[in-house]
């Protein structure tokens, strides 16, 4: 198998899993938010400790505790991963599903947002006019909820503000993972001891199969996130662009089809107007991306002449 077409098949499965996401989360009822995501935290790191010890990759832990800026970094993308978590959890156990997805549909909007605010970037007419039909977007569904899409906001920026902290650190996703998790395993294991000591956990109290999907959390978490990382490392940054959508789809679809929330014609032309925006977007990503290899492939075959002085 080639390694882009293995680049798909890891890219599709890591969306598919995540897509479906809600589907798993509503399986951990009674369970609450927070507990569900302490679960999360705490069996990420045991589960992705056992994937680098099986990989025998626990050489890095030395490296990285002589860089301070990086574990500072890490500690900013842990609280961030941590908030988004925690975000989609409640939005999936609370029926919203619709409203996450949309957060992740705008997250490409908003990481071009932070682009410009943040790394100072300029952007190209057609990025302005899909953040302005995005805009345009985010105010009807603010007419139709009536109130900000608060959560789809929230997921959506503290996910790209997550995308641009890891950018900057550079770390493999599985060891990134258990770094991360591992800044956030000690309160999520306190608040856990807490809710056990008060009598309120359901972890052990509801069924086997309830305890058993709580300890899936960690291999729910990592999974999609490693065939992610083997995506990323196989496939254009457009191509895999282009799949990012399959997830929030998915979860549009669950939202609608299978749990059967609400969708008035204000939220579906709210919608529209977000698909709009992707499809400038992503028109315009594709555009110039040609555009760059042309001129490689032009660089290439015609090189500047050279002089001499």
């Amino acid at each position: 198998m080639t390694p882009l077409r293995l680049g798909y098949l890891y890219g599709i499965g890591a969306y598919l899993l995540w897509g479906f996401f809600p589907l798993y989360l509503k399986l951990l009822r009674p369970a609450g938010a927070v507990e569900i995501l302490a679960h999360r935290i705490v069996w990420s790191v045991v589960f992705v400790a056992l994937v680098l010890g099986a990989l025998r990759n626990v050489g890095f832990l030395r490296a990285l505790a002589r860089r301070p800026r990086t574990l500072a970094g890490i500690g900013v993308a842990a609280v961030l991963i941590a908030f988004n978590w925690g975000t989609y959890i409640y939005g999936v156990t609370s029926d919203r599903v619709v409203e996450t997805a949309l957060g992740y549909f705008i997250n490409p909007l908003v990481v071009v947002l932070l682009g410009v605010f943040v790394l100072r970037e300029r952007l190209r007419p057609a990025q302005w006019a899909a953040l302005g039909v995005g805009g345009l977007a985010v105010a009807v569904l603010t007419a139709d909820y009536g109130r900000p899409p608060w959560l789809a906001l929230v997921l959506a920026f503290s996910f790209a503000g997550y995308g641009l902290v890891k950018k900057t650190l550079g770390l493999p996703a599985a060891e990134g993972l258990f770094v991360e998790s591992a800044v956030l395993a000690l309160p999520a294991l306190g608040y856990l001891g807490w809710l056990t000591a008060d009598g309120a956990a359901t972890f052990g109290q509801v069924s086997a199969a309830h305890t058993a999907l709580l300890v899936s959390a960690g291999a729910a978490t990592a999974i999609p996130l490693l065939l992610f990382a083997g995506a990323a490392n196989r496939l254009p940054l457009t191509n895999l662009g282009m799949i990012q959508y399959l997830a929030p789809i998915l979860q549009l679809g669950c939202g609608v089809l299978i749990f059967h929330e609400p969708m008035p014609p204000a939220r579906l032309a709210g919608f529209a107007l977000v698909w709009l925006a992707l499809a400038i977007f992503t028109a315009d990503a594709i555009r110039s991306a040609r555009q760059t290899r042309t001129r490689t492939r032009t660089a290439a075959t015609h090189p500047e002449p050279v002089t001499s002085i």
